[in-house]
């Protein structure tokens, strides 16, 4: 296994895990530990970006520039993860069943679409 590899598979499983504590830390009242929640799922979004910068650094990439293309994707796939979740806090939280689970399959067709819209269609001639 590369030390990249290596590092961004620690970097990456760390940022998952924070980011994941702190949405359950938010999500689950009986905790109350809404602002601690925030601090760690805020501190794993932090380690996932730094895990893209290091491993393009370690594996000589050249960074990422951000483009209208990078921009409107982010916007898609955040509209998509903001749909999607609603759609499941509707239906495990407030019994909202048939719009819960339109909101969610609208949220995950939506994260879908990025397959194409960031790879393209090619034609098969």
């Amino acid at each position: 296994m590369k030390k990249s590899t290596f590092a961004a598979m620690i970097l990456g499983t760390t940022g998952g895990i924070l980011l994941a504590l702190g949405m359950c830390m938010c999500l689950l009242p009986e905790w109350n530990t809404m602002r601690q929640g925030i601090m760690a799922g805020g501190a794993g979004l932090i380690v996932l970006l730094l895990t893209v910068i290091v491993w393009k650094k370690m594996e000589h990439k050249s960074p990422v520039r951000i483009g209208k293309k990078i921009v409107l994707t982010v916007l898609i796939g955040l509209v998509g993860v903001i749909l999607f979740g609603t759609g499941m806090s509707l239906t495990m939280v407030f019994h909202q069943l048939v719009i819960g689970i339109a909101a969610g399959i609208a949220g995950i067709i939506i994260l879908l679409s990025l397959i194409p819209f960031w790879t393209g269609i090619k034609s098969e001639s």
